[in-house]
Formats: C-alpha cells, sequence, structure tokens
C-alpha cells in the first residue's frame, strides 16, 4: 500500500485513489510503476480519482497519459473522476480533454465504464 494513493480492484475495473495533494514528481513514479503493474496482472479498465489532487505538473500528467496508454493498448479504457479546477485547467491547456475522459465522479466513471 502507498501512502500517496490506493488501489481497489473489481471484476471490471481498478479504482486508483489519489491521496496526495500534488500528482508531481514526487508521485508520478510510483504510480507509472503501479500502473504497469496493473496492467502486466491483466487489468484492463481503471479509474483516477483526483480529487484529492490540488496540482499536477507535467510528470503527473505523463503519467496519466502512460495509464491511458496501456488501457487502450489492452482494450480497455482510462477514466478520471474527481478533477480539482487547477487540474482540470491543466488537462484543457494541454489539450487532453479531447484524449482523456473525464466525469465528475466515481460512480459516473463506474457507469462509463459499464458501456464500453
Amino acid at each position: 500500500m502507498n501512502e500517496q494513493f490506493s488501489v481497489e480492484r473489481n471484476e471490471r475495473y481498478t479504482l486508483i485513489r489519489m491521496s496526495a495533494d500534488k500528482l508531481d514528481t514526487l508521485v508520478a513514479p510510483a504510480l507509472k510503476s503501479e500502473l504497469v503493474m496493473l496492467n502486466a496482472d491483466g487489468v484492463r479498465n481503471l479509474i483516477i480519482d483526483l480529487g484529492s489532487a490540488r496540482y499536477c505538473d507535467s510528470s503527473g500528467l505523463s503519467a496519466i497519459l502512460v495509464a491511458n496508454r496501456l488501457c487502450k493498448n489492452a482494450d480497455g479504457s482510462l477514466v478520471l473522476s474527481n478533477l480539482q479546477e487547477s487540474v482540470r485547467k491543466l488537462i484543457h491547456i494541454s489539450q487532453l480533454d479531447s484524449i482523456l475522459q473525464i466525469v465528475p465522479d466515481v460512480d459516473s466513471a463506474v457507469q462509463q465504464l459499464q458501456t464500453v
């Protein structure tokens, strides 16, 4: 268990819940490592709950893009939920909102994955 995020496995998806308030160079490497291990374990659908993350830098965006690529390569989906306004703005400025699935909350993310 990592103190910066938790991983909850379900039958159709795995939920990664951020507990750190920053998704930056201190957190992103551990998150990327976890994502690669989950992918190797056969996880195809991911929900990343960013509700606690008030800040995200380029390394955090990189981790999110790794998650997106791993899910797509496994014929699965990545859904981001509970984005704080500052993180939402960074994703918009980076023009990643057209690539990433973003929903208001985890329940919406679960529903999104049920339609996939």
